[in-house]
């Protein structure tokens, strides 16, 4: 039987196991996958954590915009310039409030030395503050037999 004999076989129905079969020739059939494209693509984050170091004034700026985006949670190391001028960082800090005011965010101090400035979605978490113990525990507290 000919090439086209076969090739005709298999256009009309009949099935020959071994005609354009990759495994006859003892080579394994490859498998092919087909990814969509919009799949390989990177998507953009919906949120991001970005850190900054502020070493002068001016480099709040970086900060500031990604801040007034929407979708950039600040992690701002102010420690440069704690070390270098103070009344600087009390400037930068504030314009730094006056920006999370605007966008309506957050903004907490974490440690000595960084600042976290979140957008309107997020909120940062503050450990709610210890409650001063009575003086005297016993009259401040009821008896276990007033409980009753």
């Amino acid at each position: 039987m000919g090439f086209f004999d076969n090739f005709k076989d298999k256009l009309m129905g009949e099935r020959d196991e071994g005609f354009f079969d990759d495994t006859s020739e003892g080579s394994p059939a490859e498998e092919y996958v087909e990814i969509n494209a919009s799949e390989t693509t990177k998507t953009k984050a919906k949120v991001m954590v970005k850190p900054f170091i502020i070493n002068e004034f001016q480099d709040i700026k970086p900060a500031l915009d990604s801040l007034r985006e929407g979708y950039t949670i600040a992690l701002v190391n102010i420690k440069p310039l704690k070390d270098k001028d103070i009344v600087e960082l009390k400037r930068a800090i504030n314009k730094l409030k006056k920006t999370c005011d605007a966008i309506e965010g957050d903004i907490a101090g974490f440690g000595e030395d960084w600042i976290v400035v979140t957008p309107s979605f997020a909120e940062v978490h503050r450990h709610p503050t210890q409650p001063q113990q009575p003086q005297n525990p016993i009259q401040d507290s009821p008896s276990e037999l007033e409980r009753i």
